[in-house]
């Protein structure tokens, strides 16, 4: 059997005010999932996705990314499979180009010459923007760049790609180009969103957090057609949406 991408085991985490945010939360997540994490605000989304690159730590449980246990031993290496790509792409482009902006980690990590030219390459060729590398950044549109600040992070070559409300203030055009391009990636990824139609068009599987806890996890479709489920932690769908009606492809 393959090592799972993510496994969390008995994670509960309070924060220095004595907030309990996480109450031994356990999550596995296979190679190659796509799993959307659903949930009101102040469920623990945040303070969950912060423990997968020890952004956050000191708590009880264990988290381990392709085996590797998250711990200061192997935090570089953790940080280069845990790729999070924040919900402003402005948090994450800063630098005078796209070609930039996308070899800054990669360079950072070492790499140089061909290699690096070829990694940089390589993820703007899988995001769709290749012919922008030498734009500078701020010239693009928002979506073109969140579709950057994805290739930013594809260039580390990671385990698992973190989305934070990838959807959002996204056009309908933008939106379909970047399912389309999420669909086609040979990644690993967790999606935190509120966007629940977006959930089910992207992600087969997902886990409802509420109160520090998960209360839900299976195919998406099942529990965003579970109306007690949806009422009691406070997730609603858009007016007139029926996710039974959606064909799911494969």
């Amino acid at each position: 059997m393959t090592t799972p991408s993510l496994q969390v085991r008995g994670l509960a985490y309070a924060y220095p005010d004595g907030h309990q945010a996480l109450f031994g939360v356990d999550l596995t997540v296979g190679r190659g999932e796509r799993v959307a994490l659903l949930g009101p605000n102040g469920a623990g989304k945040t303070t969950l996705v912060l423990h997968l690159n020890g952004i956050l730590g000191g708590g009880v449980g264990t988290v381990a990314v392709a085996g590797l246990p998250v711990a200061k031993a192997h935090l570089a290496e953790i940080r280069r499979r845990v790729g999070i790509v924040f919900q402003d792409p402005d948090d994450q482009l800063f630098m005078p180009t796209v070609r930039e902006d996308v070899a800054f980690g990669p360079a950072a990590s070492g790499l140089r010459g061909a290699e690096l030219e070829h990694r940089v390459t390589t993820a703007l060729e899988q995001v769709g923007m290749a012919s922008f590398a030498d734009r500078p950044p701020h010239h693009l549109s928002f979506g073109q760049r969140r579709r950057v600040a994805v290739a930013t992070v594809l260039a580390m070559e990671p385990e698992i790609l973190v989305l934070d409300e990838p959807s959002s203030n996204l056009d309908p055009a933008s939106r379909r180009e970047l399912a389309d391009i999420l669909r086609s990636l040979d990644v690993t990824v967790l999606m935190v969103t509120h966007d629940l139609p977006y959930a089910l068009e992207l992600c087969p599987r997902s886990v409802v957090l509420s109160d520090g806890v998960i209360a839900a996890d299976g195919a998406t479709q099942d529990l965003l057609s579970d109306e007690d489920l949806m009422r009691t932690h406070r997730l609603e769908l858009p007016f007139g949406f029926d996710p039974k009606s959606v064909t799911m492809g494969a």
